[in-house]
């Protein structure tokens, strides 16, 4: 008992989540974007969108969910679908194959980092704030 207090006490006092820590809707960071009209590095299909920052398997994820679209009245369902935002191309690639269509065509994986990568660094900067945290568009 003993043991395993003094391991996890140093992830309580970081503010660490467990390996197995199912989050709340009260812990995730949301910003929402949008792609700029001239913007030619936006990495998405969807042209808006949410970025959020959310714990699964003991660390900190930035995801990208579509925006509902334009035309869909408020009465109906909309279950936007999501893909991880990250610089890990095996993440990058199988962690999203099952919407894989949430990204615009790239020639490569190597293009699509590099598509994604700015994203990466706004979504590390997300997870940055407290949880919870709903940030403006263009804040951080």
């Amino acid at each position: 008992m003993m043991a395993e207090l003094a391991v996890a006490m140093p992830l309580v006092l970081a503010g660490e989540q467990g390996m197995f820590h199912m989050p709340t809707p009260e812990e995730v960071r949301l910003q929402p974007i949008s792609r700029a009209g001239n913007e030619t590095g936006w990495p998405f299909s969807a042209d808006e969108g949410t970025l959020a920052c959310v714990w699964a398997a003991g660390q900190k994820v930035v995801m990208f969910f579509e925006g509902r679209p334009h035309g869909l009245d408020e009465d109906e369902d909309f279950k936007p679908r999501g893909v991880i935002v990250t610089t890990d191309p095996v993440q990058l690639t199988l962690g999203n194959i099952a919407n894989r269509a949430l990204f615009r065509d790239s020639a490569d994986v190597a293009e699509r980092l590099r598509l994604v990568a700015p994203f990466v660094t706004v979504g590390q900067k997300l997870c940055d704030q407290p949880p919870g945290a709903r940030v403006g568009h263009g804040e951080l």
